[in-house]
């Protein structure tokens, strides 16, 4: 593990050299390569600083009890040896769960797809719900979110809304929220007060680079029409809504939300680009997609992978079995506390793969 280790630190020194090089700055996606290499590397090497300091800590202690001596400062000695050891042993455990290879796609940003699925306008209301938890979730992060598309109900939900956040390592925090999200409660719609059961369906695609995925336009279809808003009305008076259709994959993306024509087709090739980069991941990654499976779930947006009970003022994760009492939080963007077990128990699925 040392000799890793060291690598990686003697790795992380080369690339901060290389990234104030001005020949490498005017190489952008070389830059970008070099810049997500680095942030990949900042945390197990700062670990392992810690980790060497902590190790001529011991070393020191021990040279102390060697030379003999009792009393008060012996003791002292062995007792601040004992913490030191517990230490080391935390952090090495911490240090081998780094290790783990990261998916290269964890330090990409997101696109978020969030459709509203069986319950009517409660359905909407929730997908409402839902885009703002994940905001103020972004927020608490940092994390700049874009509306790229979205399609209002009548009184404030969504039928569907489609936006991207970037900033630092979001797919790997977001990645395992794709899936059917269920909601138990009253909707303000009932009037009887009786309890409903409605789900919307979460997709999290990682965003691909324009040099990532190639779109050609003899392959691609674009129309263009008039936006509409909730119930039909007319939104503009002219053609600035965008349909583009990917030919030979059939896949359809349409954005009507910006003014411009012009906007609408750049926000709308990103979310084709998202998709179709997410299809190839697929493709060349069966194994890892498989892996994932076993672990926190596919991904796959008919899995059902959290219940959201109001009347409870509880949140469940079927996956890992994780219940927290306290509704109101979570709403409010509270999510470390999920994000963190689910990235867990797919590290644990990892070691133990290893282990067999």
């Amino acid at each position: 593990m040392t000799d890793k280790l060291e690598q990686m630190t003697e790795r992380y020194q080369e690339i901060q050299t290389l990234v104030s090089d001005p020949a490498i700055m005017k190489d952008q996606n070389r830059y970008r390569e070099l810049m997500r290499e680095l942030a990949g590397l900042e945390e197990v090497v700062a670990q392992y600083g810690k980790f060497k300091k902590l190790k001529s800590e011991i070393e020191d202690t021990e040279a102390l009890l060697e030379e003999g001596g009792e009393g008060e400062l012996a003791k002292l000695a062995r007792e601040e040896l004992e913490a030191l050891r517990e230490q080391e042993e935390q952090l090495e455990n911490e240090l081998k769960l780094l290790l783990i290879p990261k998916d290269p796609l964890d330090l990409k940003n997101i696109i978020m797809e969030i459709r509203a699925g069986t319950g009517g306008e409660e359905a909407g209301l929730f997908a409402a719900d839902l885009f703002r938890m994940y905001s103020k979730y972004a927020e608490s992060n940092r994390w700049a979110i874009e509306i790229l598309s979205s399609h209002e109900t009548e009184i404030g939900g969504f039928k569907e809304i489609i936006y991207s956040i970037s900033g630092k390592s979001v797919y790997a925090s977001l990645r395992y929220e794709s899936g059917v999200h269920r909601v138990q409660r009253v909707p303000a719609t009932e009037a009887s007060g009786r309890i409903h059961t409605s789900a919307v369906t979460v997709a999290v695609l990682p965003e691909a680079e324009q040099t990532e995925i190639e779109l050609r336009a003899e392959e691609l279809r674009v129309d263009v029409y008039r936006s509409s808003g909730p119930g039909g009305q007319s939104v503009n008076t002219t053609d600035s809504a965008v349909r583009i259709t990917h030919i030979p994959t059939g896949l359809v993306v349409t954005c009507q939300d910006e003014k411009s024509q012009h906007k609408n087709k750049a926000k709308a090739l990103r979310v084709l680009r998202a998709r179709l980069f997410e299809q190839e991941e697929e493709k060349k990654h069966a194994e890892r997609a498989a892996a994932r499976r076993t672990q926190v779930g596919s991904g796959d947006r008919s899995e059902r992978i959290r219940t959201y009970n109001y009347p409870q003022s509880r949140v469940t994760d079927h996956r890992i079995n994780l219940t927290l009492y306290r509704l109101e939080e979570v709403m409010l963007g509270d999510l470390q506390e999920i994000i963190d077990a689910l990235r867990l128990s797919a590290r644990e699925e990892y070691l133990k793969r290893l282990a067999v």
